[in-house]
């Protein structure tokens, strides 16, 4: 608390109607006035909002509360404050009893400023005390109501909230007594809501309030795009509050990690400064988000520093070398770093950072999103310095000798590159995953959207089929005559020679193979994935599993797939990384001796699709610095991995689950010169 203000400057105070619905008061100071004081009243318990903006000069804000004393006001006793620096925006809100308040709003230059001040206050609507028993509330919530509050006890140290049969979009938060926000679940549309307190943080006995507030509330709260959902499985509502890891930096800064579902973050009272890494979201599809929770604040009390600006971001070490995170400064002097992170919802807006794409299977590659490959499109969506080749079993054809429509235009090496297959086209499916057409209106996005793509047929036995070294030395040829990196796809096993394995020894600058490890569910890598242990231009790929299997059962993302009586990803000594299968491409089945029918698959499975999920992020990580050899981009794949299994590598899920977003981020610090 803060110094006591004198009676008679007190009621001075200009008279303010404090209702649900803000109150704007636009005013100008002047050199003569260093303070502008209101008064209000409000008569029952109630949460209370201000914002204080429009600032071109540095200003400050106080809430008073009147004193009693011998039955008559006698003081004022400051019980919050907001001090921001320079021009930055202030905001106050706490929960106050009923009684009389003051605004104070201090302004330090002689320069006339104008400025606008919004205040508004809820009263609680219902107070209980939590048991063993249920409490169900019906009620709503509307523009003139903007929130409705329910103030409860509990001895326990846990409850669960839950808000549902919502009918528009609406938010449900946990707060302390003192209004500081503990746990939020801000999904998107009419899904339920719920915060689950044993979950989410301990809390102790005491007094608490759920809010349930309307989206948007006018002038100040816009509509929430978060849908986040709890970990391991649970059901669309609930909402994981991530805890601090307790890593720590030597700065002292507090390191949020997030995993590989839609996880919320937030800030404490006591963070100067906050590194978050948000990994990748399975769930994004479903409209959940890696959200930072700011809604305490106003967009404008912040200064932002984006990553994607030219020399834009903060370098930071995680531990496992410099990435340039994002970065946001509060007006006090706090920081926030982050990576991974989709929305950031503050009270008057929430920004969006993810690029999406119109492609109307987008919101359905789960393959994409759990990889982060949404947040690295920020920094690239490809390049011409690199090119990607694609060794498999070439591409279907229609009756006019056209490749499937979405997929960008290829060149090709040799006299044959039409799939010969009985059933379907592999090759369609990879290179669907890597480069499908994005942004076209028409089925799903590939990973890279710009690089020249080759591709070589060398499954089958047609007499115009090339071997695995005559295709590489092709590539390799072509690639240098441009002048471009060269990322290699194999989505196979088998055809190793000598003469293959001397291209890989020839070109670990240049040339960085990626190769599938096999679908015997082994302890074993396949063929010529194999060759991962022994060269570090060599990157062997295993499957993992998102949130159901190609069955529909319930898993946990990122685990390694194994089914019994039908295949699992192989493991073992040299696996570099775990990527995700059973996804969306664009596929074609035989329609005749001649033709196909291009389609879309809803799971192109087995380690074939792992490995063309991990060429296209390595043709992005390349793309954003092509200065890289194939070994830091087999280094930075491996450092940047969302860790699975045993801390740290193992043979079953190598480095773990690959992560573009932070892979970019690596290598973009290494073309800043941060080592």
């Amino acid at each position: 608390m803060s110094e006591d203000a004198p009676r008679r400057f007190l009621d001075l105070a200009t008279q303010l109607s404090i209702s649900t619905s803000p109150q704007i008061i636009s005013n100008t100071t002047s050199s003569l006035e260093a303070n502008h004081l209101y008064s209000f009243s409000i008569q029952g318990h109630s949460s209370f909002h201000l914002a204080l903006d429009g600032l071109s000069a540095n200003s400050d804000v106080k809430l008073i509360q009147d004193k009693n004393k011998n039955g008559e006001f006698d003081k004022g006793e400051t019980i919050a404050y907001s001090k921001n620096g320079g021009k930055l925006a202030e905001s106050i809100s706490t929960n106050l009893v009923g009684g009389t308040y003051h605004i104070q709003v201090s302004f330090y230059s002689d320069i006339e400023t104008d400025y606008r001040l919004i205040a508004w206050a809820v009263p609680f609507d219902n107070e209980d005390t939590v048991n063993s028993q249920t409490k169900s509330i019906s009620d709503s919530v509307a523009q003139i109501d903007s929130g409705d509050y329910f103030r409860f006890n509990f001895d326990s140290n846990s409850n669960k909230s839950v808000l549902d049969d919502i009918t528009a979009d609406a938010d449900l938060r946990l707060l302390s007594g003192n209004g500081n926000i503990l746990a939020s679940s801000l999904n998107i549309g009419s899904l339920s809501e719920a915060i689950d307190g044993a979950k989410a943080q301990t809390f102790p006995g005491g007094t608490y309030y759920n809010l349930e507030s309307p989206s948007p509330l006018p002038e100040i709260i816009t509509t929430s795009v978060s849908n986040p959902t709890e970990n391991s499985g649970a059901k669309n509502g609930s909402s994981p509050i991530v805890a601090a890891s307790p890593a720590q930096n030597t700065d002292n800064a507090r390191i949020q990690e997030g995993t590989l579902r839609a996880d919320t973050f937030t800030l404490q009272p006591d963070d100067s400064r906050i590194v978050i890494s948000g990994n990748g979201n399975v769930d994004y599809g479903t409209g959940a988000r890696d959200l930072l929770d700011l809604s305490e604040f106003v967009s404008t009390s912040v200064t932002f520093n984006y990553a994607d600006n030219t020399n834009g971001g903060v370098a930071y070490n995680l531990g496992d070398n410099i990435r340039i995170f994002d970065a946001l400064s509060l007006g006090n002097g706090r920081e926030i770093l982050f990576e991974g992170i989709e929305s950031i919802k503050f009270s008057d807006t929430t920004i969006d950072l993810s690029q999406t794409t119109n492609d109307p299977l987008f919101n359905q590659q789960w393959n994409l999103h759990g990889m982060g490959v949404h947040n690295a499109w920020r920094f690239t969506q490809g390049s011409k310095n690199v090119m990607i080749g694609v060794q498999d079993t070439g591409l279907a054809t229609d009756t006019s000798g056209n490749i499937h429509p979405d997929l960008r235009e290829t060149n090709f090496i040799g006299e044959n590159y039409i799939d010969e297959s009985d059933n379907f086209s592999h090759g369609t499916e990879v290179h669907g995953t890597i480069a499908a057409k994005s942004n076209n209106e028409i089925g799903g996005a590939g990973i890279n959207w710009i690089s020249d793509l080759i591709l070589v047929d060398v499954v089958g036995d047609h007499p115009l089929d090339y071997n695995l070294a005559n295709a590489t030395q092709g590539m390799i040829d072509k690639a240098k005559e441009q002048d471009n990196r060269l990322v290699v796809n194999m989505s196979l096993a088998g055809g190793l020679s000598a003469q293959f394995e001397q291209l890989i020894a020839n070109n670990q600058d240049n040339a960085l193979f990626v190769i599938a490890s096999g679908n015997q569910d082994k302890n074993t890598i396949a063929s010529p994935a194999d060759l991962a242990e022994k060269y570090d231009n060599v990157v062997a790929v295993g499957a993992s599993w998102g949130t159901t299997d190609y069955f529909g059962n319930s898993q946990t993302p990122g685990e390694r797939i194994s089914y019994e009586n039908w295949w699992g990803s192989n493991f073992g000594k040299g696996l570099t990384v775990m990527a995700p299968s059973e996804h969306i491409s664009t596929s074609a089945t035989r329609k005749d001796k001649g033709t196909y029918n291009f389609e879309y698959k809803d799971n192109f499975n087995g380690t074939s699709a792992s490995t063309a999920n991990v060429s296209g992020v390595a043709s992005l990580i390349w793309s954003v610095n092509s200065n890289l050899s194939a070994l830091q981009i087999k280094e930075i794949i491996s450092e940047t991995a969302y860790d699975l299994g045993n801390k740290g590598y193992d043979e079953v899920y190598g480095n773990g689950f690959i992560n573009a977003d932070a892979a970019v981020r690596r290598a973009l610090a290494i073309a800043r010169d941060f080592a």
